[in-house]
């Protein structure tokens, strides 16, 4: 082997290499990579100013880097022991606590720098959803029914309170996403509505990576939660 070092070529061929390992091994580097693509065309239609562009890449960029070292930080520690060690393990929450950090502040500068511009158009488009003929939601409804029945009997698996189609967590979720939706005030929907869905999201994602539902099972619960309470709201309206 050579003892030269690397050429300028060299070092950014390690980079990527690097860059690429992680995205292949990391399934939250792959989350986080789509993320950062939406966040970014999302920006370019919602015509955010540059300085809300360079304050976007700069957090975009702190998550990645942050996720980076957390699997850097893993992979040394793993060669450097083989069994238990405390201290190992500590190392790892601390790392991981890092890309935590740089994910909430990632969240809060994007709902900051999105939430002006889309308030008022997600606003509209609740009051549509809400206005709409309560023989259309019953309809919609029907069908998920439908669907939900076929496909159990089609798969005949789970349990009536454990696993199955569809997931009941998931429409307990969702269902509670529309309620608030309903029930807020006018000037705090948007966030009230905002905060209520990714509760609801992180409950079907928790069923999902525990094994108990699949996507299918969450997607279907979701919508039937969400469709009753919708349902329930406008006819009672």
């Amino acid at each position: 082997m050579s003892l030269r070092p690397p050429s300028l070529l060299d070092s950014f061929n390690y980079a990527f290499e690097g860059i690429i390992h992680v995205l292949r091994t990391q399934r939250n580097m792959r989350i986080h990579f789509v993320i950062a693509v939406i966040v970014l065309v999302v920006a370019v239609f919602a015509d955010v100013t540059k300085l809300e562009l360079i304050v976007l890449l700069l957090a975009i960029a702190f998550v990645l880097i942050a996720e980076m070292i957390n699997s850097a930080i893993e992979a040394a520690i793993d060669v450097a022991t083989t069994s238990f060690d405390p201290m190992a393990k500590l190392a790892k929450d601390i790392a991981s606590g890092a890309v935590l950090i740089a994910a909430i502040n990632a969240v809060a500068v994007g709902y900051l720098v999105f939430s002006g511009k889309t308030a008022t158009r997600t606003a509209r488009l609740i009051d549509r959803v809400r206005d709409a003929p309560a023989e259309l939601t019953i309809v919609a409804l029907v069908i998920t029914v439908i669907v939900v029945i076929g496909v159990k009997a089609w798969t005949g698996s789970g349990a009536p309170l454990r696993g199955g189609l569809p997931s009941g967590h998931a429409a307990v979720a969702f269902a509670g996403w529309i309620a608030l939706t309903y029930v807020a005030g006018q000037n705090h929907r948007f966030l009230v509505s905002t905060i209520a869905f990714i509760l609801a999201l992180l409950v079907a994602q928790t069923r999902v990576e525990s094994g108990v539902h699949s996507a299918l099972e969450v997607v279907l619960g979701g919508l039937l939660g969400a469709l009753m309470t919708l349902a329930l709201f406008q006819l009672s309206g």
